[in-house]
């Protein structure tokens, strides 16, 4: 498992809190670790607050659960974290859409489903 930093943000909602095994951050992919670093940075850069994306996070898991989205924690953070680059400008939804096809094709390795 990949070892982050801890978040020096406002802590999140009991109910979106980051997965936690006895008190370290849980990563089960590698992209995960990724995309909470990546949303950290991004905040810790001024690019949005961490309120925004809290509450965000927030919003995308009250939404999957009340369509009984069986979605994982981080696929709805990565999915928070999309809302707002776009939201931000970072860049297009085209944009967005290319540069996730051509990583599942040159990283499909990285997300072994273990279903």
């Amino acid at each position: 498992m990949a070892s982050a930093p801890e978040v020096r943000h406002t802590p999140l909602d009991e109910s979106i809190a980051v997965p936690r095994s006895n008190g370290e951050l849980l990563f089960t992919a590698p992209w995960e670790a990724r995309a909470f670093g990546l949303a950290v940075a991004l905040s810790d850069a001024g690019v949005y607050a961490w309120r925004d994306f809290s509450m965000g996070l927030a919003a995308v898991t009250a939404a999957a659960e009340q369509h009984g989205g069986q979605t994982s924690y981080y696929e709805r953070w990565l999915e928070t974290l999309e809302q707002l680059a776009l939201a931000q400008g970072l860049l297009t939804r085209d944009e967005l859409e290319a540069r996730m096809a051509s990583y599942a094709l040159e990283h499909h390795d990285d997300h072994h489903d273990e279903e």
